[in-house]
């Protein structure tokens, strides 16, 4: 078996346990090969040197992003009109970038901590953690991928609401790491069965606490407009007052039975400051019936210099308020890095609305009548320690978003998967609004309690619960866990350390 693992049969298998995390995920929830794929890279990497782990490390990552981000495939041939051979292109380089996150991680796992005495389990696990953090923020962050997703709904969930995603994310390595060194070692300690017994056990139990209880309040309605309006069709000046006609007559029904009414990401392709006469008939007609209006839609803004700033706002009306700009943008979908360089090379990097300066940080909640929301843009409800910061003060979360980017790809179930993880983090409901699916309710559960479905025109109605208390993560965020995983890794360093000295 030594021999499989050489060279580029080993690089081959380490793209295979990269792709494997896909199918543990959204839609495909098969999430012990997620464990699979933890299993099967601490093999590849068990007798590597740091440089040919840096190299296998890529080659996992290549497998993970190029299997879990063909999405992207889809934004840039479909909707940004550059040619299948050159989209394909693009999107492997994407991948390959992303491949260098997981190259300096494992690159570190064999350089300082494999050779540990805890190094190929708690070591692993631990700098596997702290691999998805570092993706998480630098250069503006990927938070895509996470291996705890799917987990969802398996005993390890219980810990979400206490360490957050990472937590999930660390016994899932562990559990792998076990696994392969007690396949490797032909036989398995006593004390590491125990181990992951316990977390798994430990998740199950967690999974009974409530962590936060419903308000002394009735449950509120909502309803979220699904206009299922085409993505080629959506900018054009022509169509401009065929969108708002269609989400005009489309609640014309809903404001008299509902508390909030929800449009999605960029409901109104045009700026604020250019649709009020609309926006002030819509909040006539929602104050009308004590309800709230919360719509995505574009602004701008002009310093004293006269210069401009656009952003990709959420608003609220009718007995709504509030006014929240998108902290954190998608690359070449909401700005263009290197602007000067790239503008005009090629359709994709003209996109629509691809020109937003980032919101500051700071913003306060929006409002709908009593009730405080969270407000998240598209990408940003996959960003923990972002949502984290809103809580535990706010009643909801709400996000908004435009998945029509991704066609009928896998990308959507899998931000929509994410956004359950959020929910259950937080012990909160969150509330899912899109332009053509997948809206839901989801409640404090991260369960789904009601949605639409892909490329339909619809309504989705529901009720949703105010909740209060706060979960473990929503008062500390990822920091203890982080905390625990540098611990892991340094605290042996140290050790050394002072006994050379």
């Amino acid at each position: 078996m030594k021999s499989v693992k050489q060279g580029w049969s080993g690089h081959l298998l380490a793209m295979l346990a990269g792709a494997l995390v896909t199918p543990s995920l959204a839609p495909f929830n098969l999430w012990p090969l997620g464990i699979a794929s933890t299993a099967l890279l601490v093999w590849l990497l068990s007798d590597l040197t740091a440089k040919q782990a840096a190299k296998r490390g890529w080659f996992y990552g290549l497998g993970l992003f190029g299997a879990g981000t063909s999405w992207v495939y889809v934004s840039i041939h479909v909707y940004g009109y550059a040619p299948a051979p050159l989209a394909a292109f693009l999107t492997l380089i994407f991948s390959a970038g992303l491949g260098i996150f997981t190259s300096v991680t494992f690159y570190c796992y064999v350089r300082w901590i494999r050779d540990q005495a805890s190094g190929p389990l708690l070591g692993f696990a631990a700098i596997f953690v702290i691999g998805e953090w570092w993706r998480s923020w630098f250069l503006t962050g990927f938070p895509w991928l996470y291996i705890g997703y799917g987990h969802i709904d398996t005993p390890l969930a219980g810990w979400a609401p206490v360490g957050g995603i990472y937590a999930v994310g660390f016994v899932v390595a562990l559990t792998g790491a076990v696994i392969s060194y007690g396949l490797q070692q032909k036989t398995f300690i006593h004390r590491h069965i125990m181990m992951i017994t316990t977390l798994w056990l430990g998740g199950f139990l967690l999974n009974s606490i409530n962590w936060t209880t419903p308000a002394d309040r009735p449950p509120i309605n909502v309803a979220m407009v699904q206009a299922n309006i085409p993505q080629e069709v959506k900018w054009r000046r022509d169509q401009y007052q065929a969108t708002l006609k269609r989400y005009k007559q489309t609640s014309a029904t809903l404001w008299a039975e509902n508390d909030i009414v929800i449009w999605p990401e960029a409901a109104i392709p045009t700026y604020y400051q250019y649709a009020k006469p609309f926006l002030g008939l819509m909040n006539d007609r929602a104050s009308q019936y004590n309800a709230s209006l919360i719509t995505g839609i574009p602004s701008f803004e002009e310093d004293e210099a006269g210069n401009q700033y656009r952003y990709n706002s959420i608003m609220a009306f009718g007995e709504g308020q509030g006014h929240y700009n998108k902290q954190r943008l998608v690359p070449f979908g909401e700005y263009v890095p290197l602007e000067n360089l790239l503008r005009g090379l090629i359709q994709f990097f003209d996109m629509p609305m691809s020109n937003f300066s980032a919101g500051a940080e700071g913003q306060a909640a929006i409002q709908a009548g009593d009730i405080t929301l969270a407000p998240f843009i598209c990408y940003e409800i996959v960003y923990p320690e972002l949502v984290s910061q809103w809580l535990p003060d706010a009643d909801m979360l709400i996000t908004i978003s435009n998945d029509a980017w991704f066609g009928g790809s896998i990308g959507p179930l899998q931000h929509l998967e994410m956004a359950q993880m959020r929910a259950l983090e937080s012990g909160r409901y969150l509330l899912r609004s899109t332009g053509s699916g997948v809206s839901a309710i989801i409640d404090q559960r991260g369960k789904i309690t009601v949605r639409g479905e892909q490329f339909t025109r619809e309504v989705i109605k529901g009720e949703a619960q105010v909740f209060q208390g706060a979960t473990p993560f929503s008062l500390s965020g990822s920091w203890p866990v982080l905390g625990l995983c540098f611990a892991i890794i340094l605290l042996p360093q140290l050790v050394r350390l002072k006994i050379k000295s």
